[in-house]
């Protein structure tokens, strides 16, 4: 009696333990896949200035609400750091002032629209060598940063590139980018479902690698150069030396120290920074020389 019911235990186990789980599920996969494909093309905007196309679903009066919001919160977690005097003070206000009325007059020309930004410049005092443009022009410098901007060219070039970010519409973009990224990832894991837990994590596991490697970080690259693109064309519109702008990068990149290889990095290479500003400087010294009363030879 104890044999049979050993039997009938070891046979059933036996069952359960060679029961194989399905493998991928493709139809579901491709089901999601069709899904950010429709969210992808059904939501093209163009960036002004470059002509990219690019996703993004958040409309202009948003993202300059969400900015506000972010600048006002920023400001006051910096309390008395944030300065309201001196010498770094004018020129910030001076270089945002010029930046942002060839902005609006570039925009114009671009679309037909000014970018219904508030404009607002602030200086914190802080070893941070950053600045940042926030949707809606709300802008601050660090004072890490003025000596190795050295000079108000170089300080124009940070300036420009960071509102150029808000220019071209990056964080929209990001935040668009990141719920295509959640629609796919959800077709990827119950496309997994049926598979072993093993199995599950490392389709989870390549397809995050995927996605970092060969979507979000070549964007963020892509995000950095169109910037400086948008930025030294400002510069030089507001009669600020656009040849200051590789100069400036070197320094940043000197800066940096040791730096991952560019495919893992958020930021193209100083290397790759600069020839991209040597490829763009004719058309920058162009601009500036119809637009400034000192021509560049």
């Amino acid at each position: 009696m104890v044999n049979r019911y050993q039997t009938r235990r070891s046979n059933l186990g036996g069952r359960n333990v060679g029961r194989r789980r399905g493998g991928f599920r493709w139809q579901i996969m491709l089901l999601f896949a069709a899904g950010a494909a429709v969210y992808y093309f059904a939501n093209q905007e163009t960036v002004p200035i470059t002509g990219r196309k690019q996703l993004r679903t958040m409309k202009p009066a948003q993202e300059v609400q969400l900015g506000l919001q972010s600048y006002q919160q920023i400001l006051a977690d910096n309390g008395d750091a944030v300065l309201t005097r001196g010498p770094v003070v004018d020129a910030v206000n001076e270089i945002g002032i010029k930046l942002a009325r060839q902005a609006e007059q570039m925009m114009v020309e671009e679309t037909g629209e000014q970018t219904g930004f508030d404009w607002a410049f602030s200086v914190i005092e802080s070893p941070q060598a950053n600045a940042f443009a926030l949707p809606g022009g709300y802008t601050a410098v660090y004072t890490g940063l003025i000596p190795i901007a050295e000079n108000e060219d170089g300080l124009a070039v940070v300036m420009g590139h960071e509102i150029g970010h808000a220019l071209a519409h990056h964080g929209a973009e990001r935040m668009a980018q990141q719920n295509m990224k959640r629609i796919v990832s959800a077709g990827v894991a119950m496309g997994a479902g049926g598979m072993d837990y093993g199995a599950q994590r490392a389709v989870m596991g390549v397809f995050g690698g995927i996605s970092q490697y060969g979507f979000a970080l070549p964007f963020s690259r892509k995000h950095e150069s169109e910037a400086d693109e948008i930025g030294l064309y400002l510069v030089a519109r507001a009669c600020y030396d656009p040849r200051e702008a590789p100069k400036l990068w070197e320094r940043m990149g000197a800066q940096g120290g040791q730096t991952p290889p560019e495919f893992q990095s958020t930021h193209p290479s100083p290397a790759t920074r600069v020839a991209d500003f040597q490829r763009l400087m004719p058309r920058a010294i162009e601009i500036y020389n119809q637009n400034c009363t000192n021509k560049i030879r």
